[in-house]
């Protein structure tokens, strides 16, 4: 793939994105008020950054990969479940992957 050819679809799809933001400061406020269209969005929310941590948990490129991710995620989710502040639960993951790594997990 030649490198004008990068470029172009880089601006095309910042062009596409900016679009659909503002089409979304377009849509008139009524329709977005409304119950059933505010729970969907909430929930479109969650299950794409579900599916975001689920594939930066076990991917390594095209390959499945478990590492010393995957117990990390383990404890920050028991960690959330415990009810800890934020930064706990971040850095309870943090330290599981380094300690695991240390400790020659991949």
């Amino acid at each position: 793939m030649s490198g004008a050819t990068i470029w172009v679809t880089v601006v095309v799809a910042s062009v596409v994105c900016l679009v659909l933001k503002l089409a979304g400061h377009l849509v008139p406020g009524h329709w977005v008020s409304h119950p059933r269209v505010a729970r969907t969005a909430a929930l479109v929310t969650v299950a794409l950054l579900a599916a975001l941590v689920a594939v930066q948990t076990v991917a390594s490129g095209q390959h499945l990969a478990v590492d010393a991710r995957l117990p990390a995620l383990g404890v920050a989710a028991v960690a959330l479940a415990l009810r800890a502040p934020f930064i706990v639960v971040v850095v309870l993951g943090a330290l599981t992957a380094a300690l695991l790594r240390a400790a020659g997990m991949a």
